[in-house]
């Protein structure tokens, strides 16, 4: 019998060749095992990736231990060829407290840190930027690494794989993409995917490499990523990889395969990677029929102890406060400013300064970049031009522009990027030019950034810079207060300050937490606020809100520049006692804070910029009601701007913005 196809084994040992089947073997019967306890109801679901293995192992094994993957759903010869073990990964697709997920992840969407594997999300392009953020980390620590990141033709088409092979190109990553090409997109054949004759031919229009290969031949693989890799490390460049492979059953179990002709089938069953490798092996004389025979023995008997240990896994019993606390990775220090330590004297209180609310920020993040060598900051416009509003103006002579890196216009590919530096351990800041922008990367950070810690436990270090609000003329799309659309998702912390004390001890606050945080700035306020600002690096704590003034009469809770509109409404209206707050942090809220401010005066009215309905006043609102209702003389009111797009005319702006209805919202307040 003759080959299906052609191995060149080079300059392997037998030794590595049998290794190399070994490990294209494992993933092939645990996966037939897998089927067999899915059919039996011992696992929910399964992603097969029988007929591709070999590109998993083959890319794996070609890599450093140590150098970071981002596989998909469909790798598991990723997980086995990096020797995690394998009753771990049993418990892990059981749902068992002790998989790698703890139990809150299925299959394969968790990573481990130990293995140097990241956990993908559903959402399949935004993983390649995370590479792009893992091979900046690698070269700017100067590391001879690459990284390297998985997609499907399918995933070719979506926005993330663009931007993310563009920044790697614009900045030179060493980075090895790769496209597993089997055909479908769950059920939509490559024809109605794409229209180019081949998919790596795209490597040509974003200036890189690019080589389209057999993925069912493991040499071919091995060898081919491994010259790759020493490629992008020389000469520091990415690479795209087109593998040519097949799917053998349903994108998963339940979707079956009836949608692909039958000869498809019977042409790929004769490329099948495990046969044809292991009959190389037999007809080279290196395996015999009775080594293959004891081979398949040892692993499923592998496998079989593996299993009977992972079914002995305790049953989850769910605890509210463990599933709470794990949402946020827990911050280590906190450094206040020495003028804030009770325990000091006054005269040993440092200097302050008087600064505009845009140079408080601009001087935390000056400090914070002397402070961290390993912060990187990205953004549009940010190295020589200094911003959209000048805050990093001077930065790039001081810091060099390996460290304040313009980008493309690219938001998702940077967000990824700043969570492929967290997984290296740096921190970043990205600006978006306008809060307005962000939504462009709202995947990232509602499916990625936010659900990274609880979902396998690896923190999301990055700050994300929004310049948000109106009052500056700009229009419905530079002048929005977004900040709401974050609220609802846990994991992420959303600050808001209102004061140039807080905006710098906030900000320096924010890039020292290991979680993800967007940290609103309003650019009304940028330039017409001033105030004492001490000139030492320092933390205002996140989560804390301040009593601006306290009062008897009623109460005002706000955040940003709701706080000016309430401060110079109770300086004109000196008859009454009004009690402020101004929340500073927006998620987590601060309810003690709340809860006193309430007490305070039992009349409570909550203002903000953003517009009415599905506002963060109505989520503070209903707490007051449902935990302060023994203490309130009248209803909760809220005050916020018109349910309308931000006009661009002034008047019309005027008119749109919560503080044209400020005062009247205090009058039927006060009625009651």
């Amino acid at each position: 019998m003759i080959a299906a196809m052609y191995f060149d084994r080079k300059n392997l040992t037998d030794d590595e060749l049998i290794a190399l089947y070994k490990q294209l073997l494992l993933p092939r019967l645990i996966e037939e095992k897998m089927l067999v306890l899915l059919r039996q109801g011992k696992i929910s679901k399964w992603f097969s990736g029988i007929g591709q293995e070999a590109i998993a192992v083959g890319c794996t094994a070609a890599l450093q231990a140590d150098e970071w993957i981002m596989p998909l759903h469909r790798n598991l010869g990723v997980f086995t060829t990096r020797n995690m073990p394998l009753q771990k990964l049993f418990k892990q697709w059981q749902g068992s407290k002790d998989g790698y997920s703890k139990g809150r992840e299925r299959s394969f969407h968790f990573g481990s840190s130990e293995h140097f594997i990241c956990g993908m999300i559903s959402h399949l392009g935004p993983q390649l930027a995370l590479a792009d953020g893992v091979a900046l980390a690698y070269k700017l620590k100067h590391e001879k690494k690459v990284s390297l990141a998985f997609t499907g033709e399918g995933g070719t088409s979506e926005g993330d794989f663009h931007e993310a092979l563009n920044v790697a190109a614009v900045w030179d990553l060493p980075v090895i993409f790769i496209i597993e090409n089997n055909g479908y997109g769950l059920s939509t054949p490559t024809h109605e995917q794409y229209r180019c004759a081949n998919l790596v031919d795209r490597a040509k229009g974003y200036g890189m490499e690019g080589v389209q290969i057999d993925g069912n031949n493991i040499l071919t693989v091995y060898d081919t990523i491994k010259g790759i890799r020493e490629y992008c490390i020389r000469e520091q460049k990415p690479y795209l990889v087109e593998c040519m492979t097949f799917r053998m059953r349903g994108h998963e179990e339940a979707s079956g395969t009836k949608y692909v002709p039958q000869e498809l089938f019977e042409y790929w069953g004769q490329k099948d990677p495990v046969n044809n490798y292991e009959l190389f092996l037999q007809q080279q004389h290196i395996l015999s029929d009775s080594s293959v025979s004891h081979i398949h023995q040892e692993i499923k008997q592998t496998i079989d102890e593996e299993l009977k240990s992972a079914f002995e896994s305790a049953v989850i019993i769910a605890d509210t406060l463990t599933e709470l606390s794990d949402v946020y990775a827990p911050k280590k220090t906190f450094i206040a400013a020495q003028g804030e330590a009770k325990e000091r004297h006054e005269k040993d209180a440092p200097g302050t300064q008087e600064k505009r609310f845009i140079d408080a920020i601009s001087e935390g993040l000056y400090q914070s970049m002397e402070q961290h060598e390993n912060l990187v900051l990205m953004g549009q416009d940010i190295a020589e031009y200094g911003g959209a509003f000048k805050i990093t103006e001077g930065f790039v002579k001081t810091f060099g522009k390996e460290r304040v890196r313009n980008t493309p216009i690219c938001e998702s590919a940077i967000i990824g990027a700043g969570l492929g530096l967290a997984l290296e351990k740096c921190k970043s800041v990205v600006e978006m030019q306008f809060a307005d922008f962000v939504s462009v990367g709202f995947n990232q950070i509602v499916n990625n950034l936010a659900k990274m810690h609880y979902r396998w436990g690896q923190q999301a270090d990055i700050v994300i810079r929004m310049p948000a609000g109106a009052g500056v003329g700009a229009g419905p799309f530079h002048s929005q207060s977004n900040e709401a659309w974050f609220m609802h998702v846990p994991g992420l912390k959303i600050v808001y300050p209102a004061t140039p004390a807080d905006a710098k001890g906030l900000l320096i606050a924010a890039i020292n937490d290991p979680n993800p945080v967007l940290f609103f700035e309003h650019k009304a306020l940028y330039r017409s606020i001033s105030g004492t600002v001490p000139i030492e690096y320092y933390e205002t704590e996140i989560g804390k809100a301040r009593i601006v003034k306290k009062g008897n009469d009623l109460t005002i809770i706000t955040y940003g520049s709701g706080v000016h509109w309430a401060e110079a409404y109770a300086g004109n209206n000196s008859a009454l006692s009004v009690y402020i707050l101004d929340l500073r942090t927006l998620l987590p809220l601060d309810f003690d804070a709340i809860r006193e401010s309430v007490a305070a005066t039992g009349k409570v009215l909550i203002l903000h910029e953003d517009t009415l309905t599905g506002g963060i006043g109505g989520e503070i609102s209903a707490w007051i009601s449902e935990h302060c209702f023994e203490m309130l003389d009248a209803p909760v009111v809220r005050c916020a701007s018109l349910d309308t797009p931000v006009p661009f005319n002034i008047e019309l702006e005027k008119n749109f913005l919560a503080k044209a209805r400020l005062s009247d919202a205090v009058k039927k307040l006060m009625k009651y």
